[in-house]
């Protein structure tokens, strides 16, 4: 156990945040440590857009479902899989730029982009920030993109909302590792083996709503899958020439 080890393991998602916003400084170095992540190749396939702007800042929070905590923070980013460049060195050289649309490359974009995030969210915390990730952009994709001026080979994944707490939590009970982590074969569970950990969220919730949200895990998660959402995600990716091949 060490300070990095016990900073991400004590993560909790924060949703409450002051209005004051992140400094120059501030952000120069989060922006800084989501570049230090590990990216494949060396392709650098994302970009990150800060959106300080409120009018623009409360667009996003309604297509987010309406999310106050992306308005009233220290700064809202917007993480891009991002292979525009890429499509403009090869046309600048004569390179032939088709495997850009590939499903392989909008992977390796979409795995960047991710990496680069995470970097972010826990030098956020190390520094005393709270975090949020915001995946209701992916609600209207074609809008973000129309807001955000983000050119074709290049798409919003989700947002990351950065700020100074105005309350502490705990961190949610995730799954006991012996459901997570595999020693070299994929060991299938049935639902026997969620009963622990099921009865461990329901207290969580019931603690954390005054017994107003009693649920285990199987249950949100059988919830989850009787709502098929963003089925325009494949067509609009298409038309961004990405993920086609």
């Amino acid at each position: 156990m060490n300070e990095t080890i016990e900073g991400i393991l004590s993560h909790y998602s924060v949703r409450d945040f002051t209005d004051q916003a992140l400094t120059e400084n501030e952000i120069a170095l989060l922006v800084k440590s989501a570049q230090a992540a590990s990216t494949s190749s060396f392709v650098q396939a994302y970009s990150i857009i800060g959106v300080s702007d409120v009018k623009l800042r409360q667009e996003l929070s309604t297509i987010a479902g309406n999310q106050e905590y992306v308005v009233k923070t220290g700064q809202f980013f917007v993480f891009v899989a991002d292979l525009s460049r890429h499509h403009e060195i090869g046309k600048a050289r004569g390179a032939d730029t088709e495997s850009l649309s590939t499903m392989e490359r909008f992977l390796v974009a979409t795995v960047d982009a991710t990496l680069a995030a995470q970097n972010m969210a826990i030098a956020a915390e190390s520094m005393g920030l709270g975090i949020c990730y915001i995946g209701g952009i992916r609600n209207n994709l074609a809008k973000v993109s129309e807001l955000l001026h983000i050119p074709d080979y290049a798409t919003p994944l989700f947002g990351l909302t950065i700020g100074h707490p105005t309350t502490s939590s705990e961190p949610k009970p995730r799954l006991a590792t012996e459901l997570v982590y595999h020693e070299n074969h994929y060991q299938p569970k049935d639902m026997e083996d969620f009963k622990n950990y099921d009865a461990t969220i329901r207290d969580y919730y019931a603690a954390r709503t005054s017994g107003k949200r009693i649920e285990g895990w199987t249950d949100q998660i059988e919830r989850g899958l009787r709502h098929t959402t963003r089925q325009d995600i494949k067509d609009f990716l298409a038309s961004k020439n990405l993920g086609k091949k």
